[in-house]
């Protein structure tokens, strides 16, 4: 297959099994995939995920409603922590309990986890926290050289 995606009605693309919408809110870019990620799609996944990882809006994976998830989806995700860090885009995880199931099974007891939240409003939330944190650490900065 030459494209990455093949579009469906409402935005949402058809990526071998896994359908993917995307849409900009305040805070994040929500990117929303249902169906199954499994060995055959996670590379045409990806690379259609990656293109949401611009400037410094943070981006919310929301994937709970995964109802397949290969231990190769975890390279998906590797993939999306490792292209955020790089761009140093901050990025939420919402994860189904296919996804939760592999991920504990895959992970190494020395090893990172990945930025998780319950829900896509939780998820905002916690974007909003951690701006208003930064907000108040800079605010004594500025004071102090005004």
């Amino acid at each position: 297959m030459s494209n990455v995606a093949t579009r469906q009605g409402n935005g949402t693309f058809d990526c071998g099994g896994a359908q993917i919408r995307a849409h900009c809110r305040h805070l994040a870019t929500v990117v929303t995939i249902r169906g199954e990620i499994d060995a055959v799609n996670v590379d045409w996944v990806s690379k259609y995920i990656r293109r949401f990882i611009v400037g410094s809006n943070p981006v919310v994976i929301e994937m709970s409603d995964i109802s397949q998830f290969a231990v190769a989806g975890t390279s998906l995700l590797y993939s999306i922590d490792e292209d955020c860090r790089a761009a140093g885009v901050e990025w939420i995880l919402i994860a189904s309990a296919a996804v939760t199931e592999v991920l504990r099974g895959d992970r190494d007891e020395n090893e990172a986890t990945f930025p998780i939240a319950r829900s896509v409003h939780e998820a905002l939330h916690n974007l909003a926290d951690a701006i208003v944190s930064r907000r108040q650490l800079v605010l004594p900065l500025i004071k102090k050289s005004a």
